[in-house]
């Protein structure tokens, strides 16, 4: 059978690969990070690792599933975003074509990895010829927007991410403009619930660094609070549109946050909504 590989991205939020390994760790068949061999971001900005980190790392990988791939990725000549794109065709090309390539961020949790799985065995026949037959899986992020002291705000309206490919031809950050199936899979997103200083960090590095006023962003999200979040809207760094509400719950249990979200039924997209972008899609790319 072909195997599950999952990839992380290794950078100045590492701390946050100690909440995203632990939910894939037993069902993945291997574990690759990837990690830039001067420690620079896309931006080319200096990073440093404490060794406690690896440590942690050598101890929780009790099934010698992990290692890390140490490579070049920062190239001053591209631009952040596309240095993002680079790193990731790099990390899923040293994962191994004919394997289930799975991508997922260092701020990405899965609720149910093992339910993934069993939905990309399912479509186990792409990986038979995947130059010839290229698709993506994708999946839904509940992007988590920020804590408070006694809980956590979050995106009401979960958004697409892609998750998985039979073949990294990446051309934008995840994307490889090839056939998308839709999945009932959902994680959490620690997208800009962080501190103020972290999340300074992250959208002064990030592959959308110059797309939006960052200092003006972080002004309106420093404002926001559990008493006045329904008098708001628009709270997307890019769009403001896109995230039009938020919603709370009332504990920072991670846990206990996954069950409650995971117990949302608004939050999972229906069947209808699945084969209906999962039928356009199937038309879209049946000639190309």
């Amino acid at each position: 059978m072909k195997k599950i590989h999952v990839g992380f991205l290794l950078s100045y939020d590492y701390e946050n690969l100690k909440k995203a390994i632990p939910p894939v760790y037993e069902d993945a068949d291997a574990i690759f990070i990837a990690e830039d061999k001067e420690y620079r971001t896309w931006s080319g900005e200096k990073f440093q690792v404490s060794p406690s980190f690896y440590y942690w790392l050598k101890e929780f990988d009790s099934e010698k599933k992990i290692q890390i791939y140490k490579d070049d990725f920062y190239i001053p000549e591209l631009s952040a975003i596309e240095n993002d794109t680079r790193e990731r065709t790099l990390l899923s090309e040293k994962m191994g074509v004919g394997n289930w390539l799975v991508q997922v961020d260092a701020d990405e949790y899965f609720i149910d990895f093992k339910g993934f799985v069993k939905t990309l065995r399912k479509y186990d026949s792409f990986l038979k010829n995947p130059e010839k037959t290229p698709v993506q899986i994708a999946g839904f992020l509940i992007n988590m927007y920020k804590y408070t002291d006694d809980g956590l705000l979050y995106v009401d309206n979960p958004t697409k991410v892609l998750l998985a490919t039979n073949f990294p031809k990446y051309t934008f950050a995840r994307q490889n403009r090839k056939r998308i199936i839709y999945t009932d899979n959902l994680l959490m997103h620690e997208c800009i619930s962080r501190s103020e200083k972290d999340l300074m960090t992250k959208l002064t590095n990030w592959g959308h660094s110059k797309d939006f006023d960052i200092e003006q962003y972080v002004e309106k999200w420093r404002s926001v609070n559990k008493d006045n979040y329904k008098e708001m809207q628009d709270f997307f760094y890019l769009q403001p549109e896109g995230w039009k509400t938020l919603d709370y719950i009332g504990s920072k249990n991670m846990d206990e946050i996954k069950r409650q979200l995971n117990a949302k039924p608004e939050l999972h997209p229906s069947p209808f909504f699945l084969f209906k972008k999962n039928i356009g899609q199937y038309f879209k790319h049946l000639f190309k």
